[in-house]
């Protein structure tokens, strides 16, 4: 194709699109089309995240623990007066055991970096929660006699009623054999009590000030014990399998 023959086609073009437009006009509205699709994608994405989305669990609590699995936080509660829980072993930085925490090869890096957040189960726990409830003469006197008790004694106590704990069918409290156990049942009752009516968990967390964000204490305990393990691994969430959940529950998420 020549040269001129291309610039005389331009220029039949350009005077056509110089034309006034002598067809119909349809009337459109942009508004009305953005509402559509944006209802229509909306639509979709509520759809898709109900089948494909992750499950939207509740927060994991001290008050659903104690209500769904009773003996396990009985036994767990047991285990933190005890000083036998996996806290109260674990080392820094919550624990100054210099027999306790990883090492590498000869290096004890966990030993190194100290208590940073120092925690005595028994008594955060289960004896100051107890401590606050009032108006119960029976809980004060077992709190008592407890703290009366020399170190030798209680342990006694504990591991004694530890094992009993352990003999007794699915762990069952009201299944333990007869025995000296001192005051640990009473107080074991009373928290999950205390726990049952949702004030273990406001008790944990009041004792980190009036910023109550940090749930160091509450997870810890709760982890003590094998519940939250056990919904951990009903979600494949367990150490060995793979998944992954959305964090749930109210800010800063749940324990």
């Amino acid at each position: 194709m020549s040269t001129a023959t291309a610039t005389r086609r331009r220029r039949v073009a350009g005077s056509r699109d110089a034309e006034p437009w002598t067809g119909d006009y349809r009337r459109y509205d942009l508004v009305k089309e953005f509402v559509a699709a944006l209802a229509v994608m909306a639509l979709l994405t509520v759809i898709l995240a109900a089948v494909f989305g992750s499950p939207d669990k509740p927060a994991i609590s001290l008050t659903g623990w104690a209500r769904n699995a009773p003996n396990d936080f009985v036994v767990t509660a047991v285990a933190e007066l005890d000083g036998t829980s996996g806290t109260a072993t674990y080392g820094a930085p919550y624990i100054a055991d210099p027999s306790a925490g990883q090492k590498l090869g000869p290096l004890p890096l966990q030993r190194w970096g100290g208590v940073r957040e120092p925690i005595d189960t028994a008594e955060d726990f289960v004896l100051g929660p107890l401590s606050s409830v009032t108006g119960d003469d029976a809980l004060g006197t077992a709190l008592a006699r407890y703290r009366a008790a020399t170190p030798a004694q209680r342990k006694t106590w504990t591991s004694a009623y530890a094992d009993a704990l352990d003999r007794a069918a699915d762990h069952d409290p009201a299944k333990v054999a007869a025995g000296d156990y001192g005051p640990v049942p009473e107080l074991a009752g009373r928290l999950l009590d205390l726990a049952r009516g949702g004030g273990l968990d406001g008790q944990l967390l009041a004792a980190n000030g009036f910023y109550q964000t940090n749930y160091a204490k509450p997870l810890l305990f709760l982890a003590d014990g094998t519940y939250l393990e056990d919904q951990a691994r009903a979600e494949h969430l367990g150490g060995d399998q793979w998944g992954m959940m959305n964090e749930t529950g109210r800010y800063p998420g749940h324990a």
